[in-house]
């Protein structure tokens, strides 16, 4: 029985979760449910895909991820399956899937279920649940629709790149308050070439790389590659967002000499 995941932005305080995992279980009472977030900012799907990008690759092959962000069905954002990566993904083509994946995934199907209800306001429940419990007993994604061959297209933030500087963007900030930015090691690497640097955060100057958040004293600024090979700021033991001030979007600049 493969695992069901279900990420959102309902939060935790409303019953919309536990109904929806209570519709889960009542079709398949031994199924695995993993909870990958629920306080993803209302509507959010550039942070949702940050969240399910960087954990969908960690589950076995042929686990199913329901997203229930901006779910509304319409013309445009059509209610979709998708199989990439030996994974099944349920949700809205909104937008999140292409920021989620970097190439086109090998089937994506628009869906085409009747739900148990007259009421359009809850899809996670009424069409992804039904959708994704198809697929749990065995059903081929191919059956629950028609073929499409394209997405909805957001484009990512994207780090700019010349000969001596690296410009990137502040992508996600996580539960401790650390920064993570559009910046990759390979790149770094590549501009760098052996050359000193300074990262410029605010009115702040980073000229070297931490392997560990205790590498510098507590309450200092550093700066290190994540173990998704992003380029984080943060400060030891303290919130750097808060004391620096930075967002979602802000530059992250980076001058080699």
């Amino acid at each position: 029985m493969p695992i069901i995941t279900l990420t959102s932005d309902w939060g935790l305080k409303d019953h919309y979760l536990a109904v929806v995992k209570a519709s889960i279980y009542s079709q398949l009472p031994d199924i695995n449910i993993i909870d990958i977030s629920h306080l993803i900012p209302k509507y959010d799907i550039a942070q949702a895909s940050y969240i399910i990008k960087n954990s969908y690759p960690y589950f076995p092959k042929g686990s199913i991820h329901i997203i229930g962000i901006n779910t509304i069905a319409s013309i445009q954002t059509p209610h979709i399956g998708i199989y990439a990566d030996g994974h099944y993904f349920i949700g809205a083509d909104n937008g999140i899937f292409s920021l989620i994946f970097e190439k086109m995934p090998d089937t994506i199907i628009e869906l085409d279920i009747i739900q148990d209800s007259d009421y359009f306001t809850f899809s996670t429940k009424d069409v992804f649940v039904k959708a994704a419990c198809m697929i749990a007993k065995g059903g081929k994604l191919e059956d629950l629709g028609v073929a499409r061959n394209h997405l909805l297209i957001k484009n990512p933030l994207q780090s700019i790149i010349n000969d001596n500087s690296i410009f990137g963007n502040v992508v996600y900030i996580d539960e401790y308050e650390n920064i993570i930015t559009n910046i990759s090691e390979p790149d770094f690497k590549k501009v760098q070439k052996g050359r000193s640097f300074q990262i410029e955060v605010r009115k702040n100057s980073i000229t070297k790389l931490s392997k560990s958040y205790h590498d510098v004293p507590e309450g200092e600024l550093l700066a290190l590659f994540s173990s998704n090979g992003m380029l984080q700021i943060a400060l030891n033991t303290t919130k750097a967002k808060s004391l620096l001030g930075l967002n979602y979007d802000d530059v992250i600049t980076i001058n080699f000499y």
